[in-house]
């Protein structure tokens, strides 16, 4: 496929560590590539409240993310069929990647699964996911596995509608190997028989997806810490296959959560992954660690607050500037469709058809969120983030991004002044001014370098500087 570009003029292209820059990926070129953008659960099967759920509107959705001048996506998958999470409710899902040919019915009423026939219609709509993805200029990091189903989801459905379910599939494969209700033995590697069929389904994956540029993996969305043995050898399983392909992707290990089991920032350190999203536990919400290179983060507020209450929605905007200052790619977990049956707590909410995209509907408490990862990304695409580096030393907010002595990228979580070193400039570097809370640029009188300057942001509330050399 011939690469396609956003309205930015970016094609996405094979993604590597950045050589010069670990804290990021860089394209074919050797550019670093600053990732953020929203993912919601229902952006790859189709989930919902009736069966089968309505299909997802795809195309409004990839409209949603190029508006906000977003570059990545998390593509869900479900492991149930059908499950009763959160507020008590069934929920259904669809596309399995296994044909459901029978004889005998599974428990969710469907013909059992036959567990050695894969479904090409499933791997031809994830190939067409990330396809159309690519031609908006995003990339997708495809989720293989998904864990907190199977321990968040409430008895007896975060187990019985599972194509590993002794009572679901032909093939004899029985995930629940102690019998307690559970199948958090599938994300172990208890079982050989078990553990084989996901080693040959994440091989059917990269067959249908290697490719594509736009690529990532994740093994799996918050299992609980027992799965790290399973992720890390998930991890090796894709490198090797894909290492006898002509492309290789960056893997992904995500933060294996659950309430009584949780894993540690340290299992993400030391797995093979590329890059990894951290919990909360390690400052990554109010005050993130630099990034010091040893893997990509790409910080995800599914592991930080899971979807912020309303009264940390403020928190969640400075977040995504705080993440970009210390060398983070900040991504949001969407309540983009409002779940049914949810009650007013995603008031209010603006129809698509006011912004001419049609249905269906989008939570517009969270629009300043979803709009400053789209403009942390903008100046990301200014700076030469190549050679860019926290430094926070040189900002009295603690947060600044910069290529000394030519650029720095400082905020203000609480706007007023502030103190920035330019001991390492010469000359006069131009001032900027962004507002988070507006969306406006407004244009500071010039600095001298050569010596620290204090500067006062001129309008209230949280600032964005940005003193350059460079007429970029």
């Amino acid at each position: 496929m011939s690469p396609s570009k956003d309205k930015d003029g970016n094609a996405p292209s094979l993604l590597r560590i950045c050589k010069d820059n670990p804290r990021y990926f860089a394209d074919d070129t050797g550019k670093a590539i600053y990732l953020t953008g929203s993912h919601t659960w229902g952006n790859f099967k189709d989930t919902g409240k009736s069966d089968p759920p309505p299909e997802f509107d795809y195309d409004a959705y990839l409209d949603f993310l190029e508006q906000r001048s977003h570059n990545f996506i998390r593509l869900w998958t479900w492991e149930l069929s059908q499950y009763i999470y959160h507020r008590g409710t069934m929920t259904y899902a669809v596309p399995f990647p296994w044909k459901r040919t029978g004889p005998g019915t599974a428990r969710d009423g469907k013909p059992k699964f036959d567990l050695r026939k894969f479904d090409p219609a499933y791997f031809d709509r994830l190939r067409d996911r990330v396809v159309r993805a690519g031609a908006r200029g995003m990339y997708v990091s495809v989720m293989l596995f998904e864990g907190h189903g199977l321990h968040g989801s409430l008895r007896p459905w975060c187990w019985e509608a599972h194509p590993f379910h002794a009572e679901n599939n032909i093939n004899g494969i029985d995930g629940d190997a102690d019998g307690d209700g559970y199948g958090l033995e599938t994300h172990m590697l208890k079982i050989p028989a078990v553990t084989a069929l996901q080693e040959a389904y994440v091989c059917r994956v990269i067959d249908t997806l290697n490719d594509l540029d736009n690529l990532l993996y994740e093994i799996a969305n918050e299992s609980g810490g027992w799965s790290v043995p399973w992720q890390y050898h998930l991890i090796k399983v894709i490198h090797e296959h894909e290492g006898r392909k002509p492309k290789q992707h960056p893997v992904g290990m995500t933060f294996p959560w659950a309430r009584d089991n949780r894993a540690t920032h340290e299992d993400l350190l030391k797995s093979d992954a590329e890059w990894i999203s951290p919990f909360h536990t390690e400052g990554y919400r109010d005050n993130p660690p630099a990034g010091d290179g040893s893997k990509v983060v790409i910080s995800d507020t599914d592991h930080l607050w899971g979807i912020p209450k309303d009264d940390q929605i403020g928190d969640a905007i400075n977040w995504v500037w705080k993440s970009l200052c210390r060398g983070l790619n900040p991504i949001f977990m969407d309540p983009y469709r409002p779940p049914e049956g949810s009650g007013d707590e995603l008031q209010p909410k603006i129809t698509w058809t006011e912004y001419g995209l049609g249905e269906p509907t989008i939570d517009m408490k969270w629009e300043r969120v979803r709009w400053n990862m789209g403009h942390s990304r903008k100046y990301a695409q200014r700076m030469d983030l190549t050679a860019s580096a926290p430094h926070s030393e040189l900002a009295s907010t603690g947060f600044c991004l910069a290529v000394p002595p030519t650029e720095y990228l400082v905020y203000l979580p609480d706007g007023g002044e502030v103190s920035v070193d330019l001991g390492a400039a010469k000359g006069k570097l131009a001032v900027e001014w962004f507002n988070p809370s507006t969306d406006e640029a407004t244009e500071g009188d010039p600095v001298e370098g050569g010596d620290r300057v204090e500067l006062t942001a001129p309008f209230q509330g949280h600032a964005v500087l940005y003193i350059s050399a460079k007429n970029r």
